[in-house]
């Protein structure tokens, strides 16, 4: 009697395992449509250079539906765009939640986090980023341009100050 039991409580955990698949990312037709609309309202205000109406926007669309991994990397851009890397990588960690492997949110946090000092952490990104490629691919070659920059940057001897009289 408890084999029989078991073994179709056992079929229907594997089953419900099998297709919550982990880390796939919800496409854009599985999504709430109004979220879609509301995303692509937000990428238009970030594209007019409206950080604060894009971020109401992906907000909207989040509300919407919460799995909407472009409203997440949309938010971190905004928040870029307003001088916050830090709450940018919130965000692109909120994207990476949902889709481990999105190349946009990889290379969005490694240049927040450039911005913020932690290129150690970048460098990080930068080699998800090239296990998922398999190739070369745009985003490995801006992230480690980003990251060869920060480095010359701080290589770079500082101005001594000037003496006023």
């Amino acid at each position: 009697m408890r084999v029989r039991v078991a073994l179709p409580l056992i079929l229907l955990v594997a089953g419900a395992a099998a297709s919550m698949a982990v880390g796939a990312a919800p496409r854009d037709d599985a999504l709430k449509p109004l979220s879609v609309r509301l995303g692509g309202e937000g990428q238009a205000a970030l594209l007019r250079g409206d950080a604060s109406a894009a971020i109401d926007a992906f907000e909207a669309a989040l509300a919407s539906d919460p799995r909407n991994v472009g409203a997440f990397t949309g938010l971190a851009h905004s928040y870029e765009k307003l001088g916050l890397p830090g709450k940018a990588v919130r965000f692109y960690r909120e994207a990476l939640l949902i889709n481990p492997s999105d190349l946009a949110a990889l290379e969005g946090q490694g240049k927040a986090l450039i911005a913020r000092g932690a290129t150690a952490r970048a460098q990080i990104n930068l080699a998800r980023i090239k296990a998922l490629c398999k190739a070369d691919c745009p985003e490995a070659k801006r992230l480690q341009t980003a990251i060869a920059a920060a480095a010359t940057a701080s290589a770079a001897p500082a101005k001594p100050a000037t003496a006023r009289n």
